[in-house]
């Protein structure tokens, strides 16, 4: 049944749809190269077919679709390579929302992050390589809240978007949960000694893994 309460178009049915589209491919529930088909979009997210349109457009501008010539939409293949570059840039804005956390964060930020720890260390001794992921993209996360950053975060958010698909695929690799786990307690150590040096070290060490994993 429609919602009543939401337009079926204009800008907040085509936001509406954003958000939608934008959940369901970060969450992998539309995988890389999927038809993003407006028809069917429109039928499901209860807005116009107008709406959708615009919605793709934004998307694309985004980063999480392309648009294929005489074919329509569909969720963007994004290749190991462009997951390198795109992780380099990372690097340097991680980097840096880290050493402002490290300078600013309180003693309840620090005590956040320090549970994070925790929960990812028992995530890795269970075995459980999903929720050890989802934890890992909450430290990231808080430390970029934490910040204070907005720019940072903002361009962060568009870059961490296109990578859903080889975070997926990296969390499940033999051996990579417990690889970064070791790399992730020193950036929660730098950042709780309040050294922003060696915490915008410590995020850059875990991206040069993370690199070298992609390629492996």
């Amino acid at each position: 049944m429609p919602d009543q309460g939401r337009p079926s178009s204009g800008e907040q049915a085509k936001q509406h749809a954003i958000a939608q589209l934008r959940q369901a491919i970060l969450q992998g529930d539309m995988a890389p190269a999927q038809r993003l088909v407006e028809n069917e979009l429109a039928e499901r997210f209860e807005v116009t077919r107008a709406s959708i349109r615009a919605a793709l457009i934004d998307l694309e501008a985004q980063g999480l679709v392309e648009r294929i010539r005489n074919r329509g939409s569909r969720v963007r293949v994004v290749t190991v390579e462009e997951a390198v570059a795109i992780t380099e840039c990372r690097m340097v804005l991680e980097g840096l929302c880290a050493a402002k956390t490290a300078a600013t964060a309180d003693d309840a930020q620090l005590d956040r992050l320090t549970a994070l720890g925790t929960a990812m260390t028992k995530a890795v001794a269970d075995g459980e390589p999903l929720t050890y992921s989802q934890l890992n993209q909450e430290l990231h996360t808080r430390i970029q809240e934490f910040s204070g950053q907005r720019t940072a975060v903002a361009l962060l958010d568009r870059l961490n978007g296109q990578l859903v698909r080889h975070r997926f695929q990296l969390a499940l690799r033999p051996g990579r949960s417990q690889h970064s786990l070791v790399e992730h307690l020193a950036m929660i150590e730098a950042i709780r000694a309040r050294d922003p040096e060696a915490a915008e070290a410590a995020v850059r060490a875990h991206l040069t893994s993370v690199i070298e994993a992609l390629r492996g």
